[in-house]
């Protein structure tokens, strides 16, 4: 009987893996011809091949990382893979392309501020510094529940500035599901930790430039792409997106407690019992002399990223001390190396190549003429990029919505053209209404307390509010 049960399991497994095949090389195949149509429809005799061949690939590479046809970071690569096929050919001589230029951005300076930052996020992980960090917080709020949660959703907000929000979600869970399972899924505050602490991990993104890859990719882009004197930094982003991330955290935080009702005399030993949680992830026993080297390194790093106006080094080289210092001391160690997401780094080095690839081959200066006799009220070109940027990333990685949007926000004609892709670059991080929009939400909804439609809440208020205030703060800073 368990024999024939087994069987049919296994039967049940290839059905579905045949049908999933089907599914996703159907997928591709209309990726393909609706972006052959999209192709020969907006082309006109004014454009040059190279021009035809980037359209294709911006239509084909939406098409992709909307149907999931193939992982996001394989688009990435197919990117690169493609202009240099497609835009090498010896026949193409003539528009003098270097296409040596589409590969170099898998090490472009964004590339190693985000690997900076990801070595920086594994060292706190290794020694166990996020969570005594966290423990420390937890101890110090634990009488006032409230309280506890601000200071938890801010803590998760600020630990996605530098880790990613994927690993801080992770982190807080782990700590938190003791109490949020003595508590039960229909306890108020239960609700409030297992909606607040993922929606703070999306938001924190927005504080720093190594916080999200959205941001990154529209920091590079206004710095390579936009012929401005001005420029952004390490700094002049943390200025930018710290305010707007804790004031989108506090005001949720205000929302959920309206919403969920909760005693202000929970029980919260657990959160401070040093029992739980042993760190069962960790592989080797850390000590404090490892956190106190990852804590000096951070600082460093941090320093240097953030006085970069005042020195020599630039941001890429100062991301080389983490990555030598945490190796060297034996913190982080080979197979901790080959666990970082290099699969975000593919994707967005596939994303600066693509807007790359539209300079490069005047396709940008081609709908810059196409634009010129149109105007629009600034306050629409910002509503109506601010609602695609939320929309596109509660279905697609916002990595890959940046990578779209931001290159089609840089063609209008704006009085200040660096506004429309911070924009875009923080609104990337305000998309919370599925489970599936954001690790952090998957994190949540794996635990089986929550189900769809709570999502929606949080959804909606920072999909809404967000970008309003986003808007009005860029504005004002720019």
């Amino acid at each position: 009987m368990a024999d024939s049960r087994r069987a049919s399991f296994n039967k049940l497994a290839d059905a579905q893996y045949i049908v999933e095949t089907q599914s996703r090389v159907i997928q591709f195949l209309s990726s393909i011809l609706i972006s052959l149509l999209l192709t020969y429809l907006l082309r006109d005799e004014s454009m040059v091949p190279p021009q035809i061949y980037v359209l294709f690939l911006l239509f084909l590479s939406i098409g992709l990382w909307v149907t999931e046809a193939i992982p996001p970071f394989a688009v990435g690569i197919m990117i690169v893979g493609f202009l240099v096929f497609s835009l090498g050919q010896p026949s193409l001589e003539q528009y003098d392309i270097d296409v040596v230029k589409f590969v170099n951005t898998w090490s472009d300076s964004v590339i190693w501020l985000l690997l900076g930052g990801f070595f920086l996020a594994k060292g706190m992980e290794r020694t166990g510094l996020d969570l005594s960090l966290f423990k420390v917080i937890s101890r110090r709020f634990k009488d006032n529940p409230t309280i506890l949660l601000l200071a938890l959703m801010i803590t998760t907000a600020c630990f996605s500035m530098v880790m990613s929000n994927t690993a801080t979600a992770a982190m807080m869970f782990a700590s938190l599901m003791p109490l949020i399972n003595r508590l039960g899924h229909q306890n108020g505050y239960s609700k409030c930790l297992l909606l607040g602490i993922p929606s703070a991990a999306s938001i924190g993104g927005m504080g720093t430039i190594i916080g999200s890859p959205p941001n990154a990719i529209a920091v590079d882009m206004i710095n390579k792409l936009l012929l401005v004197d001005q420029s952004v930094d390490f700094f002049d982003w943390m200025i930018l997106g710290f305010p707007v991330a804790i004031v989108l955290t506090i005001l949720f935080w205000f929302l959920l407690l309206k919403k969920y009702k909760f005693d202000d005399h929970i029980d919260l030993a657990d959160l401070s019992d040093p029992t739980v949680e042993k760190k069962p992830r960790l592989q080797y026993i850390v000590s404090w002399d490892s956190q106190r080297i990852v804590l000096f390194v951070l600082s460093t790093t941090m320093l240097l990223w953030l006085t970069d106006s005042l020195h020599a080094i630039p941001m890429a080289a100062v991301s080389g001390i983490p990555i030598v210092a945490l190796t060297m001391t034996n913190i982080i160690r080979a197979e901790d190396v080959r666990s970082l997401p290099w699969d975000t780094l593919m994707l967005v080095a596939g994303g600066l190549s693509l807007g790359l690839a539209i300079q490069e081959t005047g396709l940008m200066d081609y709908f810059l003429n196409q634009l010129e006799d149109l105007t629009l009220p600034m306050w629409l070109l910002l509503g109506v990029f601010a609602v695609i940027t939320v929309i596109s990333s509660n279905i697609m990685s916002n990595t890959a919505a940046a990578a779209i949007l931001i290159p089609s926000a840089i063609l209008w004609n704006t009085s200040n053209p660096i506004v429309l892709p911070l924009i875009i670059g923080l609104c990337a991080s305000c998309a919370l209404f599925l489970p599936v929009s954001t690790p952090p939400n998957a994190i949540a909804y794996s635990t089986g307390m929550l189900n769809q439609r709570e999502f929606r809440y949080g959804g909606v208020i920072i999909g809404i509010l967000g970008p309003v205030l986003i808007s009005i703060w860029v504005l004002l800073m720019y």
